[in-house]
């Protein structure tokens, strides 16, 4: 008997003593975090198969599959989409509190994410891990999600198909407080969850509201006057529809230089690419610079300031924004196409707005075989047919347009400060193993 307790007590006595950059002012003197191994405080388990013929959105059981959540993703699982209607004695059933990762999926550090269940009797797919545990399931999938992400890409396998077992999980290190300061970092971290759910519905709706507006103040198909227009100009000339051809003075692309990347330089004259042009914004974090003799070589490519740039090929075609400052004397490779309006028919901005509205967007579309965005040619920019008023009334629905955005990066920003301070507090609440001298 004896000799098990000495055993029992040599064990605890290796465990590293782990204390947080940041802890809260009740917690400060109380003992500091236990490292433990995973499967020293859960019992890990991997749930049932559901196939996608077993989804029946009239079900009698909501049901997770590891690829929801990477769609739905939170830390912690409020509502589950999919319902199945499988027998019970065929399922493996949630208890409010579990923790579950993905067994499989593309990339190591997607499959590491970890959410916590918030309901009982959900049913969780054959390729989920459970983390099933007295403590609190809220924390360790936030501490899971946050700190741990990297430390359980690592232990995954593959790399076309990665995976990821409980046999991995169990030997994975954490560090574990009291119940009370547990339930203390989870309420912290839930309350920035909240406000970021909620600023981020406050983007959405402006976004939205923004669509529907420009739905109403560029005329529909067919039609030769807007659903909305401003009180000064309704009783105003009825608009016109020219195709763009006959309002430019330069539709045209770039080359990307002889080396392709070797050629970039930290500074110099910036290089624009696809992923540097953004829905109405400029992408810059990025951006590549060429030389002067570099771009000595492409003068046909420089671009202006007021040019508009629209992406003409791959993923992000339709995408368009238009030069500023930034970018003025730089050049475009030869996905982007640049667009140089003559000056007197019609408005840079305006035009940049119609193209990315829905009637710009299914122009684009219509060049599309297949309904796959795989590139335009000039002469198909060129045709694009455009409805415009006079300059005025053109520059009256620019301005207000750029209200808009204004207000969306504005509440962009705040979402991202906000994602950012989370972090912030993630790495600090929660200490990190790999500084601890052994």
């Amino acid at each position: 008997m004896s000799n098990s307790v000495d055993a029992t007590n040599m064990k605890q006595s290796t465990k590293r003593e782990l204390k947080p950059k940041l802890r809260f002012p009740e917690f400060r003197d109380t003992p500091t975090w236990e490292e433990r191994k995973l499967n020293e405080i859960a019992v890990i388990y991997k749930g049932k198969g559901i196939s996608k013929a077993d989804i029946d959105v009239q079900g009698k059981v909501s049901c997770i599959r590891y690829g929801e959540l990477y769609t739905t993703y939170s830390e912690v699982i409020e509502t589950v989409f999919s319902k199945t209607n499988n027998p019970l004695s065929d399922l493996f059933l949630s208890r409010k509190n579990d923790v579950i990762i993905p067994g499989s999926g593309e990339t190591k550090i997607d499959i590491a994410t970890a959410s916590c269940v918030m309901h009982d009797n959900v049913a969780l797919g054959g390729d989920l891990n459970v983390i099933r545990s007295s403590h609190n399931g809220v924390f360790l999938s936030y501490y899971l999600n946050g700190p741990k992400k990297v430390d359980i890409a690592k232990i995954a396998q593959g790399d076309t198909v990665v995976h990821l077992y409980p046999s991995q999980l169990n030997l994975l290190e954490i560090g574990i407080p009291a119940t009370d300061e547990q339930q203390k970092i989870a309420n912290c971290l839930s309350s920035i969850d909240d406000l970021i759910t909620a600023q981020t519905q406050k983007l959405d709706t402006l976004k939205t509201h923004k669509k529907g507006l420009m739905q109403q103040l560029f005329p529909a198909e067919g039609e030769t006057l807007p659903k909305l227009r401003f009180p000064e100009f309704r009783d105003a000339r009825e608009w016109e529809e020219n195709l763009l051809d006959s309002q430019v003075m330069k539709v045209g692309s770039g080359i990307t230089p002889k080396g392709g990347d070797k050629n970039y330089k930290n500074n110099g004259r910036p290089f624009v690419r696809s992923q540097n042009v953004g829905w109405g914004e400029l992408l810059l974090d990025d951006v590549a610079y060429i030389d002067e003799q570099t771009h000595a070589t492409f003068p046909s490519t420089e671009i202006e300031n007021g040019d508009i740039l629209l992406n003409i090929t791959g993923a992000s075609i339709g995408r368009c924004v238009i030069a500023d400052y930034r970018i003025k004397g730089g050049n475009v490779n030869q996905h982007v196409c640049i667009i140089r309006l003559k000056a007197e028919d019609l408005n840079s901005e305006y035009l940049k707005q119609y193209l990315l509205s829905q009637y710009g967007q299914k122009q684009i579309d219509s060049f599309q075989a297949g309904g796959n965005r795989q590139g335009l040619n000039f002469a198909q920019v060129r045709s694009f047919s455009i409805p415009h008023s006079s300059q005025e009334e053109q520059a009256k629905i620019a301005q207000f347009l750029i209200a808009i955005d204004e207000l969306i990066v504005a509440q962009t920003q705040k979402l991202v400060t906000l994602k950012t301070h989370k972090k912030a507090m993630m790495q600090q609440l929660f200490p990190a193993i790999e500084e601890v001298q052994r």
